[in-house]
């Protein structure tokens, strides 16, 4: 992919931080949990941008700060150009049809007392792109082109399986026509069987469409199949961000070592011969404030007089990694 090319969606040291109150309900904030914590990236036309990290590193938070359904704290998030974070609900309703959202649950994002034909063409009532019959037609052609029956277009979300919930939040998604689908864990719900069919339904739709994906998981193997780059968040920040492949071939930063370290290998002699690094701990608590690298109190190659004295910047080749010792390789066992 050219490198040229204007970004379609930029994020600019984003920051989410939510204030926390000891005591009674009246008390004054004494804390902050630092949710996203400087975050920066921006994603081309018709590109996928990954973005993993363990559970409550702060990806989801990321997700809904780039939709304005969370206020940032600081920062700023642009699209097609024009800045989008702290704008008003009625502001941000222009800019809608070219953001859309798959949420994690397919069971709790679609309402259940309307019809599958009400819920793919509200979109198109909404931005005015569609009525009448040519609505009812448009609604049929989006049902099809991700893979449902269009005979069912009366039947109701509960009548139908995980997989086809997706695809019907998918179409959704798509009804407004959109330059960017932030992708928020659309697999994480579904059976194992039904996750390959609804990454392969998002990669051809990439290709007919040429839309952008912002695509959240927790899962490497998946993010290395449908993503062109990856960036990996640990305790709301960036720490690595490479070119797919790249990423998998020569991880830099220890975090992601760890984490490519866990990923099995269906074959039993590689596998038996493979290392694993075991990261010592837990996440830290977002609450607290760290002077020197977040991730140091588990890092298997931690120097404490260098790597607690001031956060390490995301820099360095051959991609950029937050780490003073990026591309030493961690100990496994």
């Amino acid at each position: 992919m050219s490198l040229d090319i204007t970004p379609v969606l930029e994020v600019r040291d984003l920051q989410v931080h939510f204030p926390v109150r000891r005591g009674s309900w009246f008390a004054s904030q004494t804390e902050v949990v630092r949710a996203v914590d400087g975050v920066s990236f921006d994603v081309k036309p018709g590109e996928t941008f990954g973005l993993v990290g363990e559970s409550g590193c702060g990806k989801s938070t990321t997700a809904r700060a780039i939709m304005n359904l969370v206020k940032p704290t600081n920062g700023e998030i642009y699209l097609n150009g024009k800045r989008i974070d702290g704008l008003s609900p009625s502001g941000m309703r222009r800019y809608r049809s070219d953001l859309q959202m798959i949420f994690q649950d397919p069971y709790a994002s679609l309402n259940p007392r309307m019809t599958v034909g009400s819920i793919i063409g509200e979109p198109l009532t909404i931005f005015g792109l569609k009525s009448g019959i040519d609505r009812k037609l448009e609604v049929m052609r989006l049902m099809d082109i991700v893979g449902l029956n269009p005979r069912f277009v009366n039947r109701y979300p509960h009548e139908f399986s995980g997989g086809q919930r997706q695809r019907i939040g998918i179409a959704r998604a798509l009804a407004a026509r959109p330059k960017v689908i932030v992708c928020d864990e659309p697999i994480s719900a579904l059976d194992v069987s039904i996750q390959a069919q609804v990454i392969n339904l998002l990669m051809d739709l990439q290709q007919k469409l040429g839309v952008a994906y912002v695509f959240i998981a927790h899962d490497l193997s998946v993010v290395r199949h449908i993503s062109h780059r990856i960036a990996v968040m640990y305790l709301g920040r960036i720490v690595e961000v490479s070119q797919s492949q790249e990423l998998f071939q020569h991880p830099m930063h220890p975090y992601t070592q760890a984490l490519l370290s866990a990923i099995p290998v269906p074959d039993p002699d590689i596998e038996r011969k493979r290392k694993r690094i075991v990261l010592q701990g837990e996440v830290p608590s977002p609450d607290t404030f760290y002077p020197g690298c977040p991730f140091a109190d588990r890092c298997p190659i931690v120097q404490p007089e260098v790597c607690t004295h001031g956060a390490p910047p995301l820099e360095g080749t051959p991609h950029p990694a937050a780490c003073y010792f990026a591309g030493k390789e961690a100990p496994g066992v």
